[in-house]
């Protein structure tokens, strides 16, 4: 089916959508920003004054945003005056994301959507001939990475994703320790990423005026429209749509594609592993807040992604990556000699202190940055579209890292070891298992290619 797909893909090509992906006609013009998703990751302010979490705020700084689209006009009226805000000037406002597809004049759509959104966007994006900068996860399933990876090799876009701790200093410094020999030969890592959320049973609600449900699920399966307030998080209530759309599978992976998609990609860069898989996924240990058949939850009315978990990739070298909810937020590299833990707020380990007697040779962080100067994420993503170079963030590699995070999901899901090949990149031995790595689509949200 991926065969047929990429070569439909290839078939759908024009000179004309092509030869948009070649870069601006200038060094100095700006490009021309479509934001597909304006909700808390996109600007924090949506929702309260303190916007400092919201990458979009980044994005005027190289290039103009034409248009903002959002299928809640509440979010889409505030994110027209976020951007005014930034630029002096209103942009276009639509809750269609197809129109920012189809405009000739916009060359980077920058797609802050729900999970099980991101592919279809990012296909349809590039196949216009557009850059594409994508919020983490890249993907809710196994095949959607393996066809955003075709396309993104077909059409020459760049492709960026917001796996921004990949163009942080301390993540980059442990990756060039790593690749310098200070751990010796690597063993094991493990990664924290915490715990999920459970809820209360959530009632069915009828859906605010301002909210197009039906647009908003898009390609997930049609179901009720679930609210309630009153919740000790972020977004003060439980729901199935904003913020709280990380805890059902239908539109996420949990924690495991959440902190996962970060923490497990810096985990797979440190263990040279871009480029292959693990051959093995055990759910050692995994809760669920509901009870599961085949796959799926045999409920409906509450959060079902896995709250606590343990789950070992093995990779045939015997190099070995757990994923847990029960410490320290983070990665540990353990290797023959030495250990060191990064996260964002820290770099720690006796090879660490060492670095003040024996620093890492000249040019060894950006080394690991593809030979590039250490940049914000933003900046990165936009010096890569003006030189036609690849990101630090690309498809590819988070493509893999990604793959093992879906994996995990998937042996969480059936509650069995699962085996991989990499290569072929199929799950071997397990019907069922093998059936999760792509999702049934609603029929006029499919993925065309």
């Amino acid at each position: 089916m991926l065969q047929a797909s990429t070569a439909t893909i290839a078939s759908h090509l024009c000179p004309g959508t092509v030869a948009r992906a070649v870069g601006f006609a200038s060094a100095n013009e700006r490009p021309r920003i479509g934001v597909v998703g304006c909700g808390i990751r996109w600007d924090k302010r949506v929702m309260t004054p303190d916007g400092r979490y919201g990458v979009g705020k980044e994005f005027p700084r190289f290039g103009d945003i034409v248009t903002v689209c959002d299928v809640d006009t509440e979010r889409l009226e505030r994110a027209k005056d976020v951007v005014k805000g930034w630029l002096g000037k209103v942009p276009e406002a639509t809750g269609d994301y197809r129109k920012v597809i189809d405009d000739p004049k916009i060359d980077v759509v920058h797609i802050s959507t729900p999970d099980h959104w991101h592919a279809k966007i990012a296909i349809e994006a590039m196949l216009a001939g557009k850059d594409v900068y994508c919020e983490k996860p890249m993907t809710l399933t196994i095949e959607e990475g393996q066809l955003i990876c075709e396309t993104c090799r077909t059409t020459g876009s760049v492709f960026q994703v917001g796996t921004q701790q990949r163009s942080s200093r301390k993540f980059i410094q442990a990756i060039a320790m790593i690749r310098d020999g200070r751990l010796g030969r690597l063993l094991r890592v493990q990664c924290g990423i915490d715990g999920a959320p459970t809820s209360p049973e959530i009632p069915v609600a009828k859906p605010p005026a301002h909210f197009n449900w039906d647009q908003w699920l898009g390609p997930a399966p049609k179901v009720d429209y679930r609210f309630m307030g009153g919740a000790p998080n972020i977004i003060k209530s439980w729901s199935r749509t904003h913020y709280e759309f990380r805890w059902w599978y239908d539109y996420s992976g949990g924690k495991l594609t959440d902190w996962g998609a970060h923490h497990i990609d810096i985990a797979t860069w440190g263990m040279d592993k871009s480029h292959t898989g693990p051959v093995s996924v055990d759910p050692v240990l995994v809760e669920h807040p509901v009870e599961f058949k085949d796959g799926y939850p045999v409920v409906n009315n509450r959060y079902n992604t896995a709250t606590k978990f343990n789950i070992k990739a093995s990779y045939e070298d015997g190099v070995e990556l757990s994923i847990r909810h029960d410490i320290d937020n983070g990665i540990l590299f353990e290797g023959t000699e030495g250990r060191i833990f990064v996260n964002r707020g820290k770099l720690v380990g006796r090879p660490v202190e060492d670095l003040a007697t024996n620093p890492l040779p000249d040019g060894a962080l950006e080394r690991v940055y593809k030979g590039r100067s250490l940049t914000n994420h933003v900046n990165n993503f936009f010096e890569a579209v003006a030189a036609r170079k690849e990101p630090i963030s690309d498809v590819f590699s988070h493509h893999r890292a990604l793959t093992t995070c879906h994996l995990a999901g998937i042996a969480a899901r059936i509650g069995r070891k699962i085996h991989w090949d990499p290569k072929n990149e199929r799950i071997v031995g397990d019907e069922l298992a093998q059936s999760l790595i792509a999702r049934t689509k609603r029929q006029r949200f499919q993925i065309e290619v």
